[in-house]
């Protein structure tokens, strides 16, 4: 499977993972709807039945930063969609063993970062060529769930790979405890476990809750990159965990809702500050600068409505409290994930009673994170803004067995 690429809504997370979460703007801690639900509480891989699904997600994200005030010389609107679109596929497996037990596997990306300016924004600091970042992520979750009357426990293992690469930053390796480990070195990657544990429970004939935890992954390092990134090139995947609220309304309508946190201060490279460079702290060092980025929370509302035996619609909306605060944008041109609200729809539609086609669009909304003290006085001073919107399509096949 390719690794996602870009596939940054909230922050730089995804916002839903398979298509019938997608079209419900991610909501899926309550809502178990395919055989994806382990990555985000595996407690569904026992709600799901015995099942394949698979997916390809279309994704084009516009993103863009302007620099204003800056004495280098640098002012001007930059365009960091060299690298347009992106397909990201997904696929999971579920298979009850008895009654109480059912185990699945899933394969899918969680997230990631591209931008690709072909007018470098760093140029009037002496940098050349393109700027921009990739980082792409590839999950694989096998998971259990183990059911008790009304209550379904869930555990997963997931493996991480990651992979990343800078370009145009060389004005930033003077600043580096590592120079030569900063920028235009190719694609390195790496790779680490992590745990996620989930709960569902009916509590009602017509409410279901659910409460899900993933682990911090502790990834191995970016060797390569050990001059930019914080702690030699660490990068690891930040915890998150949520809780949701899904009620059937009749037998048609279900109405849900998650809350979700992501611990993105945990992490030093994605979390620091990076003003501690101008007071002599480079970058790569323990515990060094980094993209400034805060803890976030997600606040997200879906609706499923079964309009007959072979047509299902599905509709969804969710808000994110900032992680890029005005002061660190400047650093964040290369991973402008800004978007705070999305809007999204979709539907599902039976071919025959074991085959479905899912359908979803998703909508980013444009968000502009405006600079505030943000650009150095040895960059020359300034502000960068930030602007992102993305479009995401996805299609999806599910097999019933």
């Amino acid at each position: 499977m390719s690794a996602a690429q870009a596939q940054a809504t909230n922050g730089y997370f995804t916002h839903g993972t398979g298509v019938r979460a997608q079209a419900v703007a991610g909501v899926s801690l309550a809502l178990p709807q395919d055989a994806l639900v382990a990555a985000s509480n595996p407690a569904g891989t026992g709600r799901v039945g015995d099942r394949i699904d698979a997916g390809l997600t279309w994704f084009q994200p516009d993103r863009s930063s302007v620099i204003e005030g800056n004495l280098a010389g640098a002012d001007g609107r930059y365009d960091g969609n060299d690298d347009a679109w992106f397909l990201l596929p997904d696929i999971g497996f579920t298979r009850a063993v008895n009654e109480q037990l059912s185990w699945g596997i899933a394969l899918y990306g969680n997230g990631g970062m591209n931008t690709s300016y072909a007018d470098n924004p760093y140029a009037a600091f002496g940098a050349s060529g393109m700027a921009g970042v990739d980082l792409a992520q590839a999950f694989i979750t096998p998971s259990v769930a183990w059911r008790a009357g009304n209550h379904s426990f869930g555990a997963a293992a997931t493996f991480a790979y990651q992979r990343f690469e800078a370009k145009g930053l060389a004005p930033f390796d003077g600043f580096s405890s590592r120079p030569g480990s900063v920028t235009d070195l190719g694609h390195d990657s790496n790779t680490g476990w992590g745990v996620k544990l989930g709960w569902m429970g009916n509590v009602s004939d017509s409410v279901t809750l659910g409460i899900a935890w993933s682990s911090e992954i502790d990834m191995s390092n970016f060797d390569d990159y050990a001059g930019l990134f914080a702690d030699d090139g660490d990068f690891d995947i930040p915890e998150s965990f949520g809780a949701g609220i899904a009620w059937q309304l009749n037998e048609a309508l279900t109405l849900a809702a998650d809350w979700q946190r992501i611990q993105y201060s945990d992490i030093d490279s994605v979390g620091n500050p990076l003003a501690p460079l101008l007071s002599g702290v480079p970058l790569g060092v323990a515990g060094g600068p980094g993209f400034g980025w805060e803890d976030s929370e997600v606040y997200k509302l879906g609706t499923v409505y079964t309009v007959s035996d072979a047509l299902t619609l599905r509709a969804g909306v969710s808000h994110m409290d900032q992680p890029i605060p005005g002061g660190e944008t400047f650093f964040n041109i290369l991973a402008p994930g800004v978007i705070e609200t999305h809007v999204s729809f979709g539907a599902s539609w039976a071919v025959s009673d074991k085959s479905e086609w899912n359908f979803a669009y998703t909508r980013g909304l444009e968000k502009t994170v405006r600079g505030a003290n943000s650009i150095p006085g040895p960059f020359g001073g300034g502000e960068a803004d930030l602007t992102m919107h993305q479009n995401i399509l996805a299609i999806g096949f599910t097999r019933l067995f």
